[in-house]
């Protein structure tokens, strides 16, 4: 059973009055200035994501994510692709290969659902890589 399933039966067992459930939809984690390193225009789609830069993000394989590109301003929408680790690859695939130019800095923006009582106490992760992409140790 998925999570959301999972806080959907616990939310629902806890709530005797029966009011209708009420998802919002925030930031769950975001991926900040990482910068492109290939574009594929006739791959399938999606973006490929360094496996370590994913893992510290908590983004998983196939998660839909927001991708904005701070070099020109364009948003889109696609699913991750795990990348090789520390490869530092950010990898825009198929038509969102349109979007970007290999060096163009981008925001991944993964989210979440949460109850009005979650959301009230949810803060997101926000990862800053290096200039490589590479997660910083300190």
């Amino acid at each position: 059973m998925s999570s959301l399933l999972r806080r959907f039966a616990r939310f629902s067992q806890s709530n005797p009055s029966k009011k209708p459930l009420m998802w919002i939809q925030m930031v769950k984690s975001k991926l900040h200035r990482v910068k492109v390193t290939q574009a594929e225009l006739h791959y399938i789609g999606s973006i490929t994501i360094d496996k370590r830069l994913m893992e510290a993000a908590g983004l998983m394989a196939y998660e839909r994510v927001q991708v904005v590109n701070i070099n020109n301003g364009e948003r889109l929408e696609t699913y991750v692709i795990e990348g090789e680790a520390d490869t530092g690859i950010i990898c825009l695939n198929g038509p969102a290969a349109r979007k970007a130019q290999v060096g163009d800095l981008v925001i991944v923006i993964g989210y979440g659902f949460y109850t009005p009582e979650e959301a009230a106490h949810h803060h997101p992760l926000t990862v800053f890589p290096d200039d490589n992409n590479r997660l910083i140790v300190g």
